[in-house]
C-alpha cells in the first residue's frame, strides 16, 4: 500500500510539472486531497455523531467547518481548471495570430525563390539551381506547417467551415493515390487499392476529407521503411521529391480498402511499416505528438496530421480508429455515414 501511494504521488508530481503548475494549483493533487478529506471527514463525523449524539449543536458545527474546508478545496480545483483553459485559449490564439503573420512573408519568399529559379532575372547555374531547390522544398514544408497550424487553430475555435456536397469517396482516394505517385516511388512503396463494387456517393466535404485521407496515406508512406527514407520530400501529392531516396531494405506495402459497412462507407489503410509502440498509442491523435520510434525512418512531420484527420472525420459524424503493433505495421480505419 505504501509503495502504491508513493507511486501515485510521483505520477501526480510528474503531471503537475508537465503543465508547469505548482503542486497546490494542480487539479490532480487537489482532487487527491479532496478525496482524502471527504473520506476522513465522513469517518470522523460518524464517530463524532455517535460520541456527541446528545449534543447536535457540536455535530452541526463540525459539519459546517468540514463543509467550508471542502468548499475552499473545490474552489481551488475550479480555479486550476480555469487557469488551464485560459492557457489553452491563449495558446490557440497565439498560434492563429503567428501563423497568419508568417504566411505573408513566407509567400513572398516562395515567390522570390520561384522567380530566381525560373532564370528570368538572370541565368542560373547548376549549383545555384540545387540550392534554390533546397530553399523551395523547405519553404514549401514551412508553408504546409503554417497551413496545418491555421487549420488546428480554426478547429479548436470551431470556426472551420465545412462545405458538404454529394461526391465520390472512391474518386477522391484514386485521385490522391495518383497525385502521390512520385512520393510513393521515391519511398520504394507499393500501394494496392481494393474497392468494393457499386459503392454509393455520399455527402461530405471533398476538400477536408481529402486532407484527412492524404494525412493518413502520408503517414503510412513515411513510416513504412526500416532504414533511411527520403530526407527532403514534399507532402503527399507533390511532384517534387528528392532524387536521393535512401537505402531501404525491403519494399513497403500499403493496402487501401474501400467498402460499405451497414450505413457507412469505410476506408482502411494498412501498412507493413514500423508500427506504433504500445505505450505511445493513447497519444497518437494528440497535437504535435510523434511516436518514440519515428526517428528510425527520419521522417519529416509536424505531428498534426492525425489530429487534423480525426477532427475532420468526427466533425462529419464519422469515426476513426487504428490497430498497430510495433515492427509489424499499422491499420488506420475511418467511416463516414451514408445519408
Amino acid at each position: 500500500m505504501m509503495k502504491l501511494t508513493i507511486f501515485n504521488s510521483m505520477n501526480i508530481s510528474k503531471q503537475c510539472r508537465k503543465y508547469n503548475l505548482r503542486l497546490w494549483e494542480c487539479p490532480q493533487f487537489l482532487f487527491l486531497v479532496l478525496g482524502i478529506v471527504v473520506i476522513t471527514s465522513s469517518i470522523a463525523i460518524y464517530f463524532i455523531g455517535v460520541h456527541y449524539s446528545q449534543d447536535p449543536e457540536i455535530v452541526a458545527f463540525i459539519v459546517l467547518i468540514v463543509s467550508s474546508f471542502l468548499l475552499i478545496i473545490s474552489y481551488s480545483i475550479i480555479r486550476s481548471f480555469e487557469k488551464l483553459a485560459e492557457v489553452a485559449k491563449m495558446k490557440s490564439e497565439f498560434i492563429g495570430i503567428v501563423s497568419h503573420q508568417i504566411r505573408a512573408p513566407l509567400s513572398n519568399l516562395k515567390w522570390a525563390v520561384d522567380l530566381l529559379a525560373s532564370g528570368k532575372v538572370e541565368p542560373v547555374s547548376e549549383k545555384q539551381a540545387a540550392y534554390l531547390q533546397i530553399l523551395r522544398e523547405n519553404s514549401r514544408r514551412m508553408e504546409d506547417m503554417v497551413s496545418d497550424l491555421l487549420i488546428v487553430s480554426r478547429l479548436e475555435a470551431d470556426n472551420l467551415p465545412f462545405k458538404k456536397e454529394k461526391a465520390s469517396l472512391v474518386e477522391l482516394v484514386k485521385s490522391l493515390i495518383s497525385q502521390s505517385q512520385p512520393f510513393i516511388k521515391a519511398s520504394n512503396v507499393e500501394i494496392e487499392l481494393k474497392i468494393e463494387d457499386n459503392l454509393p456517393e455520399i455527402v461530405f466535404d471533398y476538400e477536408k476529407v481529402g486532407q484527412a485521407v492524404g494525412n493518413i496515406l502520408d503517414n503510412a508512406i513515411r513510416y513504412i521503411g526500416e532504414a533511411d527514407m527520403p530526407k527532403e520530400t514534399g507532402n503527399i501529392g507533390e511532384a517534387n521529391v528528392s532524387s536521393e531516396a535512401g537505402n531501404i531494405k525491403d519494399k513497403g506495402k500499403i493496402e487501401v480498402t474501400l467498402r460499405k459497412e451497414a450505413n457507412h462507407l469505410c476506408l482502411e489503410v494498412k501498412d507493413n511499416g514500423i508500427g506504433i509502440p504500445k505505450d505511445d498509442q493513447k497519444y497518437i491523435f494528440q497535437k504535435f505528438f510523434r511516436a518514440s520510434n519515428a526517428s528510425r525512418v527520419q521522417a519529416q512531420g509536424s505531428g498534426l496530421g492525425l489530429y487534423i484527420a480525426k477532427s475532420i472525420i468526427e466533425k462529419l459524424e464519422g469515426k476513426i480508429y487504428f490497430v498497430s503493433r510495433e515492427d509489424q505495421g499499422s491499420t488506420f480505419v475511418f467511416t463516414l455515414p451514408i445519408k
